[in-house]
């Protein structure tokens, strides 16, 4: 390691990776170091697919740790529209981010991806769908998907890390930055720890700091003790929904994810679907302090009888209360109590009977769970009230759309949860308050998702360049 660097990327997720990246294909030649507190590609490993059940590694989860972050791991979809993936076409226009995503998906065919694009198809079924979501009171969202595949994903990143470290920029992985370096109001570096608890600090003329989901806890507080500018965001709390792909079959073929926003009665919360995975599998993933959330896989070649995605319900706090990470923990956490440290799954029949689920219903179903190690119970019991009416609601909202979707039998796994909730206030340089510090990402509240992610670390390249001489 160097004494000094040119640029500290803090996480090696998709925007930490692309900034790297792009500042690589405009020729420049700053010092980078990318720093990451999980482990390569190439060494990430769940153990999950050898005992048949989540063993909480530590150090931190290969699902969600490393390099590439989650996405290497996830279904590797990427959004090929401005209108889903967070909100960053807000602070730097829609016409210009959907330029970026544009130039951003030819970088990830250069390396690998899938050239097939889904959710493109114009048959007469899509306006069969549109007309029963407008009938149920539900937004149809238009995005095409390129589907990398969670075995392909990690394929494809790998050969983006091959890429970085040929071209020269240095990988620390092992490492989790415990804080920043101030010099009054100027970030000069980070203090880090690797592996073996061996604290120093590393000196850079730009930080950037693009910790993800995973991180975004971390950066609140790191907000919090240094005054970076920061407000309080939508923190987004719900279950992940499995059927049959019968169920699903036509919603699957046309549009491939049927992303549906809704705002059911009586609260008119922002409701919606995410993460959609025809064929997929129902995953665990674990953070830091033990916290086990549900999340959705689907393989290029290997698929189940079931089709799962996830409705989360959106949560916006006012004053006094300025915690909401914390809020969608604690409700986590009772879930996981309840659980016994698994993820809970329930029939959305039994919710609506007022009874919990019973392995043996299980066993009998037509919709078998594709999480093995996930718990029969009753997730109502730690559920917000306010949020299972709006799940409840909105289920009744798709069924009108996708019929047979909100059957007695249909799944619904606990707990959902996207921290992304952290907002840092940035100007359309991404600068923050402090200079030297740039906030990327998921963790900064500004997008959610692979590849506005990415398009956010172009964007800090491209700045970098124009700006910081680099």
């Amino acid at each position: 390691m160097k004494a000094m660097y040119d640029l500290i990327i803090v996480g090696a997720g998709p925007a930490g990776i692309f900034t790297a990246l792009e500042l690589l294909r405009r020729g420049s030649r700053a010092s980078i170091l990318l720093m990451e507190k999980g482990k390569p590609v190439e060494k990430r490993h769940c153990p999950k697919s050898e005992v048949g059940h989540c063993v909480n590694c530590k150090p931190p989860c290969a699902i969600t740790t490393g390099f590439s972050g989650a996405g290497a791991f996830s279904d590797g979809k990427l959004s090929l529209s401005h209108e889903v993936g967070g909100e960053l076409p807000e602070l730097i226009g829609e016409d210009f981010a959907q330029s970026l995503i544009d130039y951003t998906d030819k970088i990830y065919l250069e390396f690998g991806a899938d050239p097939h694009v889904e959710g493109i198809y114009q048959g007469p079924e899509i306006k069969d769908i549109r007309k029963r979501a407008i009938q149920a009171g539900l937004q149809l969202v238009d995005c095409p998907i390129r589907h990398l595949g969670t075995e392909k994903a990690q394929q494809l990143y790998l050969n983006i890390q091959n890429y970085l470290a040929d071209a020269g920029v240095e990988m620390l992985f092992s490492t989790e930055c415990e804080n920043i370096l101030l010099e009054g109001s100027t970030c000069t570096g980070v203090r880090v720890r690797e592996s073996g608890g061996m604290e120093h600090d590393l000196h850079a003329r730009q930080v950037v700091i693009a910790t993800g989901r995973r991180g975004a806890d971390w950066l609140e507080k790191l907000c919090a003790e240094h005054g970076i500018t920061h407000k309080p965001g939508t923190v987004d709390i719900g279950v992940r929904v499995e059927c049959r792909n019968e169920v699903m079959e036509t919603i699957n073929k046309v549009l491939y994810e049927g992303k549906l926003i809704g705002y059911p009665r009586p609260w008119k919360n922002k409701v919606r679907t995410f993460c959609q995975n025809p064929g997929g599998f129902v995953a665990q993933e674990n953070y830091d302090n033990d916290l086990a959330v549900v999340n959705g896989h689907s393989f290029k070649e290997k698929k189940s009888n079931n089709t799962n995605l996830a409705i989360l319900v959106s949560h916006n706090f006012t004053e006094p209360f300025n915690q909401p990470i914390a809020y969608a923990q604690k409700v986590g956490e009772l879930t996981n109590m309840l659980g016994a440290g698994h993820i809970l799954v329930q029939r959305y029949g039994d919710i609506l009977d007022g009874k919990r689920t019973w392995p043996r219903e299980l066993a009998r179903a037509n919709v078998r769970p594709t999480l093995a190690d996930a718990v029969a119970g009753d997730i109502t019991a730690a559920m917000p009230y306010r949020a299972m009416v709006n799940i409840i609601e909105f289920i009744k909202m798709v069924d009108h759309v996708v019929p047979g979707f909100a059957a007695p039998e249909t799944l619904l796994y606990s707990p959902e949860l996207k921290f992304y909730s952290n907002k840092v206030r940035m100007d359309t340089d991404l600068e923050t308050n402090l200079a030297g510090l740039h906030c990327l990402g998921d963790s900064s509240g500004w997008t959610r998702g692979l590849m506005m992610a990415s398009v956010m670390g172009v964007l800090m390249g491209r700045k970098l360049m124009e700006h910081h001489g680099f």
